[in-house]
């Protein structure tokens, strides 16, 4: 049977404004499920149903079909079941729809294969998301009634330790699956049905509006990186037009040049050196003087015609794997360096094939911070490292 993967992703957004596709953690919301999706490696097709360009834009940057859903299921009344169903009226040849919520970024491939085979091999027709929950429920009393409330889950007289009670099963909403068949008759779950279990750190829903700030902590805590694992990064390779500097040139009469760079930045360079992490700068230009100047005490490499050698150079001479360099570009001429390294980043304001290429899109413009932001980005994901090596 052919298995969908489907994201629902409508442009309006009632509380953030095109929340689908802002970054979270450097990657937008989307692609942290589409990329779980995609290693999973169970699906016949994945799907984003959207009405918006942009989040159709992003969705093909991370591999995903795009339906384009009509205006009559994209209205804030609209339900995910007439989207379903309105994909399913396109795509006969979808058997089986994963439907994954786009608001669950700490989603692993390992959920997904789990599920896959409920419905495939042991024969249920919806499978659906839960986490275990040890809170004690009370009776609602409303304004102006005159009685108590009542204990819905617990005696009050002999409360339980939190050890001695399994706790109760809630919707988590990262996903449904459901066969056609079930679709069709307007239900997302019934007949044979089962509850997938998630782990209560991988249940982070952005759609009950949880603070972006304590979400992205979330992610980097117990999000899906990539099916290799991450290795402590030794070498930071940043370019120097337009990421460590604004990428403009100010000529003065007597011909000669200055650029103009961040505090933060320096102070960001010397972060990651007290942290044994090598910083190289590159360049496609001659900007000897400039570096010279600055006095970052880095070794660097300008006027630079293949980026990517020098990096293998680099890279080949320290003895690193590539899981263990990182690089910060901007432009095309980065891309096939962002690409290779095991981490990379962009400045808000790259060019769009760099944006496409990196892991990781910086909230700071190049010359304004961008370098000490991907650092702390760095330093968060060796503190991932480190912790999973205790583990």
């Amino acid at each position: 049977p052919h298995l969908a993967a489907l994201v629902l992703a409508r442009g309006g957004s009632k509380g953030i404004p095109l929340k689908n596709i802002k970054l979270l953690a450097g990657v937008p919301l989307i692609g942290w499920v589409l990329r779980a999706a995609i290693d999973a490696g169970v699906f016949h097709s994945i799907w984003v149903s959207t009405d918006h360009d942009e989040i159709e834009k992003v969705a093909k940057q991370f591999g995903a079909q795009v339906h384009r859903r009509s205006p009559e299921v994209s209205q804030d009344s609209s339900t995910s079941l007439e989207a379903i169903t309105e994909f399913l009226n396109h795509h006969h040849e979808v058997d089986i729809v994963g439907n994954i919520q786009a608001t669950s970024p700490c989603l692993h491939p390992s959920d997904l294969i789990k599920v896959a085979d409920l419905i495939q091999k042991e024969g249920f027709d919806s499978v659906f998301s839960v986490v275990r929950r040890h809170q004690f429920r009370w009776s609602e009393v409303k304004k102006g009634e005159n009685k108590m409330t009542e204990p819905q889950n617990l005696n009050p007289a002999k409360r339980y330790r939190r050890q001695d009670w399994p706790g109760e099963l809630y919707e988590n909403g990262s996903f449904y699956f459901a066969k056609r068949h079930l679709i069709e008759k307007g239900y997302l779950q019934g007949g044979k049905m089962a509850y997938y279990e998630m782990r209560a750190e991988h249940s982070v829903d952005i759609d009950i509006d949880i603070d972006w700030p304590i979400a992205e902590q979330r992610v980097l805590s117990f999000g899906y990186f990539g099916k290799d694992p991450l290795k402590e990064v030794k070498l930071l390779v940043c370019s120097i037009d337009g990421c460590l500097t604004n990428g403009r040139i100010y000529v003065t009469e007597d011909h000669k040049e200055m650029v103009s760079y961040d505090y933060r930045d320096i102070v960001g360079i010397d972060l990651l050196k007290k942290r044994g992490i090598q910083v190289r700068l590159i360049s496609d230009r001659d900007c000897s003087k400039t570096l010279s100047a600055m006095q970052l005490g880095c070794v660097a490499k300008v006027s630079v015609t293949n980026k990517l050698q020098v990096l293998k150079d680099w890279q080949e001479d320290m003895g690193l794997s590539w899981k263990e360099v990182a690089y910060l570009g901007n432009e095309e001429s980065d891309v096939e360096c962002l690409k290779q390294a095991g981490m990379s980043g962009v400045p808000a304001d790259a060019c769009a094939a760099a944006q496409k290429a990196a892991g990781y899109i910086c909230k700071s413009r190049g010359g304004c911070g961008a370098v000490r932001e991907f650092a702390e980005h760095i330093f968060l994901l060796l503190e991932k490292v480190n912790s999973a090596r205790k583990q």
